[in-house]
């Protein structure tokens, strides 16, 4: 698997899109804090990290309101093929301000709006909203 990253969030969307209440995700420390960042924002309800055999797993529990997802929708913009990095006077708001950008900076993952209260930059994750 080339990044872990994209497959954490492809494992979400496809779990949500067939209405599964809990999706399972192989464990990494950032793929964990990733997972935090998102249940502080509203868009999972909880991340709980599960020991399967010799395998970490984190279990994630998505949101859901009417039956319908919380997370409506999700795009990567850091690749591994190319980085994108943003200082925090250069970060745009996503779809209006209603959805969140990932930011990974010197102070940890934190979304756009934190970074730009904190006025730090970095390495510009994904999109989510």
């Amino acid at each position: 698997m080339t990044d872990p990253i994209t497959d954490m969030l492809n494992r979400i969307r496809n779990a949500q899109a067939v209405d599964h209440s809990t999706v399972e995700v192989p464990f990494s420390k950032f793929k964990y804090e990733l997972a935090k960042v998102l249940e502080k924002n509203g868009f999972i309800t909880k991340v709980d990290k599960k020991s399967k055999r010799s395998k970490d797993m984190m279990e994630i529990i998505l949101k859901y309101k009417d039956k319908i997802g919380a997370i409506s929708g999700m795009r990567k913009v850091s690749k591994p093929g190319q980085r994108i990095y943003s200082d925090h006077l250069k970060l745009k708001r996503v779809k209006s301000g209603y959805g969140v950008s990932v930011i990974s900076t010197s102070k940890g993952l934190m979304t756009d709006r934190e970074a730009k209260r904190t006025k730090t930059g970095g390495e510009v994750i994904f999109e989510i909203w």
